[in-house]
């Protein structure tokens, strides 16, 4: 089709307003969503103290030779080299924001990867609000997790910013999301929050979205994992496929000046292989946000946009109505 060989021959930042009139009314998580993992992992902070959370072995080395451990932990966690108004103008439309706390950085909160990021978690939330008023038809998905070192005040205080910097672009957890729904009512935000306690008290977030990943640095592994998930009941909801690969404490220092990006794009071809045979919908074996590392390697946004027309091409009637799943 003409707008899908359009798609693969420049960036998107506007996809989701251009979808055929059937997908605008069919619910977001029956798309094909193109997601950054660990999206602000572009911009870690090489001075800055390894994560509590980190295994022994790797805090324990960066106690030792801090000016070796971190720039090499820098290499392995860096996912992203493009920022987030860039992702977005490539088509990504899921956000991976891992959310922490320095120990000796205030209330101020950053995100994290191995290392904290230099960007603070406002900064990020205020260059996404410039885009989406830019963008008024595209929905970007965002998923806050991990909270290292978070006290029940900071979430209360990020609550309060993302409820008053979106305001009515958030689209509450009770809707069941379709393009058509959301431009009607100026939604543009799906928030998921990776905290339930807080997630109960706050309706307009929604829960944590299921992130299917093979936690293995073989690309053979990762689509086995993922070949084997599709035989499982799929989520109700939103749910995401990782195209990731993930290394160990071990892995990292054993191979230090290897790297993450060499890692991927070493691995690219057979995944994204993998993921132009796939198909978007609401059955098992059929897929919503696809996610991958260093989104900007490759033609992996316009691939995974694409997978939307394989349904209209097979003559597939899209399934335009679901129940809300209960969280």
């Amino acid at each position: 089709m003409e707008e899908e060989r359009r798609l693969k021959l420049s960036g998107n930042p506007d996809w989701m307003s251009r979808l055929p009139q059937e997908l605008q009314d069919v619910p977001l998580w029956n798309l094909a969503i193109p997601g950054s993992h660990d999206s602000m992992s572009f911009c870690l902070d090489v001075s800055s103290p390894v994560l509590r959370s980190e295994p022994c072995l790797l805090r324990a080395m960066d106690w030792l030779v801090p000016c070796w451990t971190r720039p090499c932990v820098s290499r392995w966690a860096t996912t992203q080299q493009s920022v987030l108004s860039g992702q977005c103008e490539l088509g990504v439309r899921f956000l991976d924001l891992r959310i922490a706390r320095k120990p000796t950085g205030g209330h101020t909160l950053f995100f994290a990867h191995g290392i904290y990021t230099l960007t603070t978690v406002k900064e990020a939330l205020d260059e996404l609000a410039v885009w989406l008023d830019a963008h008024p038809k595209e929905v970007v998905i965002v998923s806050c997790s991990h909270f290292e070192s978070l006290t029940p005040e900071d979430h209360s205080h990020l609550v309060e910013y993302i409820t008053t910097l979106y305001g009515e672009k958030l689209c509450p957890s009770q809707d069941v999301p379709t393009l058509r729904s959301c431009w009607s009512r100026g939604q543009q935000l799906v928030v998921s929050y990776g905290d339930q306690q807080v997630v109960l008290q706050h309706p307009e977030l929604w829960a944590e979205i299921p992130y299917w990943y093979a936690d293995s640095p073989d690309p053979k592994k990762v689509i086995a994992y993922l070949e084997d998930q599709k035989h499982r009941a799929r989520p109700a909801g939103f749910y995401v496929t990782g195209l990731n690969l993930t290394e160990d404490a071990p892995y990292v220092l054993l191979h230090p000046l290897q790297g993450m990006r060499r890692m991927t794009l070493r691995a690219l071809s057979p995944l994204l292989r993998w993921a132009s045979e796939q198909r978007p919908g609401r059955e098992a074996g059929e897929v919503n946000v696809v996610c991958c590392d260093f989104v900007d390697l490759s033609e992996f946004c316009s691939l995974v946009i694409g997978l939307n027309y394989k349904t209209l091409a097979a003559g597939r009637r899209p399934v335009c109505e679901t129940p809300r799943a209960l969280p």
